[in-house]
């Protein structure tokens, strides 16, 4: 197994940490930093930005975490009809802009539908095109855009080729939507978890296996160095 401890990289991985269905980015902090090992959190450096709309209805999380919500976008009760898209993808751009650069983008449930979309129509010329290339992704219990509507399409027309790392679920409803995902890039990292559509606790030893081996490849990458050495992935 790696270490945590990492030491390669110059500075740590910038990620833009987009967060869920009305929650918000002080929420998704909590999620992320307030789970993971302090040996994981300590190699990244992540922003947790509101998304541009206050939530329009109730939040699954309330009682859990406090106001106020946000929604990146609005979609219909199948998901497969988007509103302001647009507005949401020149939102996150202006964030790149004025917070980065940034090297990865991470995300959570729709943040991570979002994550996976944004990086796919970037390697096309067709979103993020003010900003630097997205290099790394990281997603949590994600899926694809659904319908047909041309972004549930063209994000996916290609193979995304960047080191990119999975969380799913065993009880996660958009488990099977995750699989679906990760047919989309290339040689993806897999963390899969017992629990359900969560930012799951990174204990056992095989997903901080997996997590370190992730982190050492980010590091190798910034830093300029290569090595030949297998990473560790599960499928």
């Amino acid at each position: 197994m790696g270490s945590l401890s990492g030491g390669v990289a110059a500075r740590r991985p910038r990620f833009l940490c987009l967060h869920g269905f009305r929650t918000s980015g002080e929420i998704m902090r909590k999620q992320v930093v307030g789970k993971w090992p302090a040996e994981v959190t300590a190699r990244l450096d992540l922003v947790f930005p509101d998304a541009p709309f206050p939530a329009e209805g109730k939040s699954d999380v309330e009682g859990i975490f406090g106001p106020p919500y946000y929604e990146w976008f609005q979609c219909n009760k199948g998901y497969t009809e988007y509103r302001n898209l647009d507005i949401c993808f020149d939102y996150v751009e202006e964030l790149m802009i004025r917070e980065g650069p940034f090297d990865g983008l991470m995300g959570f449930s729709r943040g991570s539908v979002l994550s996976a979309a944004l990086v796919g129509l970037q390697q096309q010329g067709l979103a993020l095109t003010r900003v630097p290339k997205i290099k790394f992704l990281v997603i949590i219990s994600g899926a694809r855009f659904r319908g047909l509507q041309a972004v549930a399409e063209k994000p996916y027309a290609n193979k995304i080729n960047i080191p990119s790392l999975h969380f799913l679920g065993d009880t996660d409803f958009l488990k099977n939507d995750g699989e679906k995902l990760i047919e989309s890039f290339v040689d993806p990292f897999i963390i899969r978890h017992p629990k359900g559509h969560t930012v799951p606790r990174l204990i056992d030893g095989k997903s901080l296996e997996v997590m370190s081996c992730f982190l050492d490849k980010m590091e190798r990458e910034i830093s300029g160095h290569s090595s030949t050495e297998p990473d560790v992935r599960t499928r």
